[in-house]
Formats: C-alpha cells, sequence, structure tokens
C-alpha cells in the first residue's frame, strides 16, 4: 500500500495546527551542508497551503533558512505521521506585540505526505510540559499565536 500524497494539507491538519503543537522541524545546514532537525511548537496552519511558525530570530533554523528555502515539517496527527515540505520564507524579522526576538516564518506548502510505516497508526500523540513559569509559559504562548493568526 502506497502512503498518500496531497499537495496540500487536509481539513483535519488545518484543525491540529490552529494551536501550539509539538513539530519537528528539517532544514539544510547552512555551513555543513547536512540535515538539521528542531523541535518547534509555535505554529499555525494559515490555510490549507500555509503553515506560520516562530522561532527565535537568532536560531541557527533562520540563517539555514536564509541560505535554502526547502524545508520539512514532521508532524503526528489524524493517527498518522506526516511530512509536510516546501518553500520557507521570513516574513518578519521580529514578530510584533510579542516581548522575545522571534522570527515569523511562512511555509509555502508543496507536498504533504503521509509516511507512517505499513499497518499502524499513532494511538497516542505527544505531549511535552513547560519547565518554566507556566503563567509566563502561558502569557507568551498566547502573545505569539494572536500575532501570528494576525500575521
Amino acid at each position: 500500500m502506497v502512503n498518500q500524497v496531497e499537495p496540500k494539507l487536509l481539513q483535519p491538519l488545518v484543525d491540529y495546527l490552529q494551536k501550539e503543537r509539538l513539530v519537528l522541524l528539517s532544514t539544510i545546514d547552512y555551513e555543513t551542508g547536512a540535515p538539521n532537525v528542531s523541535a518547534i511548537s509555535w505554529v499555525y496552519a494559515q490555510s490549507e497551503q500555509t503553515i506560520l511558525f516562530s522561532v527565535d530570530n537568532r536560531s541557527r533554523i533562520v540563517e539555514n533558512i536564509k541560505h535554502n528555502a526547502k524545508i520539512v515539517l514532521n508532524l503526528m496527527a489524524n493517527e498518522s505521521t506526516y511530512s509536510i515540505s516546501g518553500e520557507a520564507k521570513i516574513i518578519q524579522e521580529k514578530l510584533e506585540d510579542v516581548p522575545l526576538k522571534l522570527a515569523l516564518i511562512k511555509l509555502d506548502i508543496q507536498e504533504v505526505r503521509d509516511v507512517m510505516f505499513y499497518g499502524s497508526k499513532i494511538t497516542v500523540l505527544p505531549e511535552y510540559d513547560k519547565t518554566y513559569d507556566l503563567n509566563a509559559a502561558k502569557k507568551l504562548d498566547n502573545q505569539v499565536m494572536q500575532a501570528m493568526k494576525k500575521a
């Protein structure tokens, strides 16, 4: 059985990416040319064709994207694992109305591939806890998500 490939996000994935989620981001390292994988959480599906995400603007992710715009987001949702590839563009060097220096990056989706191995499904989604001040984390998360939704 061949895994499903789509040119855009299916509605369950758009719905899933309406709030902060754990996502793996793959870029190409600008110095070594090797793959670079990072875990990020400020991710928002703006549409079936576009995902926005924010990272520290001093992050290696930003420099990698400046040198090579091809990226892949990997996420677990809808009982499967998806590889979402396309071209990234830094649309704001500093996200407005957020106290941290975060870049806002737009992924123009070219392909959404179901990459779950045959005969299996995700039964429990990954979860994480914030390990710093929970009130400050909640406030910051809300500011970032609202700023991305306004973009």
